[in-house]
């Protein structure tokens, strides 16, 4: 069992504490939070031990799990590697592409593992069509939340639209070619809903919204590609698949077929995958010390989480 360490014991640091507890491929050693009157009640709730500075706690474990206010990220980083500690980071990485890069080049020099918590990878509806997707040509994604003052302190594309970005970013292999977007600030001082379209090289192209402000929540991805449509369900875990094939030369009677202007007939049916429930933040945690343990690639690289840093701050750059 690694030895595990949480860094701030905010909302997203209490649930990890409580999952790195129940996990059986760690041994939670205890946490610090800058905050020591929340640092105290919670050790008194929960009984987590707490240490009174990040170096005692950073010393005492293996893995350090960074759940602070995003600004605090990179300092935080930066110190476990000096001591050697494999790093999960939430997300964003960073606040800038040039702290992640530089902590990516320190974790190379040290030879140390470190992962980016971009948990919709580890979401059941998407790991059970991923392997599906298969150079899609159109992406829509609509992420939309109820507000809520935690998390306004970065803009929208940072809370709420990189978890797309980087599901977006797993799936079209090709790269970035341009950016356009648009964004306002409605109640909070950075933009709190934005849209943006992302094109690639391969010609592919990204249609992506994101709101803090709205009436109901939604997070819904589709995938547009040659002889199929996946819809993914993140808030629901739900999945659909809807695929073509050439018609059958004699069509049952309920088969639904379909015939284009060139007399082309394709025949549709659906392909839903069974979803398999799962606990996403526990599954990435512990894909995270198998990385450890098995010195193998992360699911989610410090690369993946800094080229998803780097288009939301193009897309950012564009307000």
């Amino acid at each position: 069992m690694l030895k595990a360490g949480v860094l701030g014991a905010g909302h997203l640091g209490k649930i990890h504490l409580r999952l790195l507890n129940q996990s059986e491929k760690y041994d939670l050693i205890g946490f610090y939070d800058a905050d020591e009157t929340n640092a105290k009640k919670v050790e008194a709730e929960f009984g987590y031990k707490y240490f009174n500075s990040i170096d005692a706690l950073i010393d005492a474990v293996d893995m350090v799990d960074i759940v602070t206010p995003t600004l605090s990220h990179y300092d935080c980083a930066i110190k476990a590697i000096a001591k050697g500690k494999h790093i999960f980071i939430e997300k964003p990485i960073t606040n800038t592409v040039e702290e992640a890069e530089h902590i990516r080049e320190l974790l190379a020099q040290h030879d140390i593992r470190g992962q980016v918590g971009h948990v919709e990878r580890f979401n059941p509806a998407f790991i059970a069509v991923k392997d599906q997707i298969k150079n899609p040509m159109f992406i829509e994604t609509h992420r939309l939340a109820e507000f809520n003052p935690r998390g306004t302190d970065v803009p929208v594309v940072l809370d709420l639209m990189i978890h797309d970005i980087d599901i977006i970013l797993s799936v079209v292999q090709s790269k970035v070619k341009h950016v356009s977007a648009s964004g306002v600030s409605v109640i909070s001082e950075t933009p709190d809903i934005a849209n943006a379209r992302i094109e690639f090289e391969n010609g592919c192209v990204a249609n992506l919204t994101a709101s803090r402000i709205s009436l109901k929540n939604m997070r819904k991805t589709r995938f547009f590609q040659k002889d199929a449509y996946i819809s993914v369900d993140f808030l629901e875990k739900k999945c659909e698949v809807v695929k073509m094939k050439d018609a059958p030369e004699h069509p049952g009677d309920f088969d639904m077929i379909l015939q284009n202007a060139e007399g082309i007939k394709k025949q549709i049916y659906f392909d839903n995958p069974e979803i398999e429930n799962n606990n996403a933040i526990l599954d990435e945690l512990e894909t995270f010390a198998h990385a450890i343990n098995t010195n193998t690639t992360p699911v989610v690289t410090l690369h993946d989480g800094t080229e998803a840093l780097r288009v939301a701050t193009m897309i950012i750059n564009q307000f």
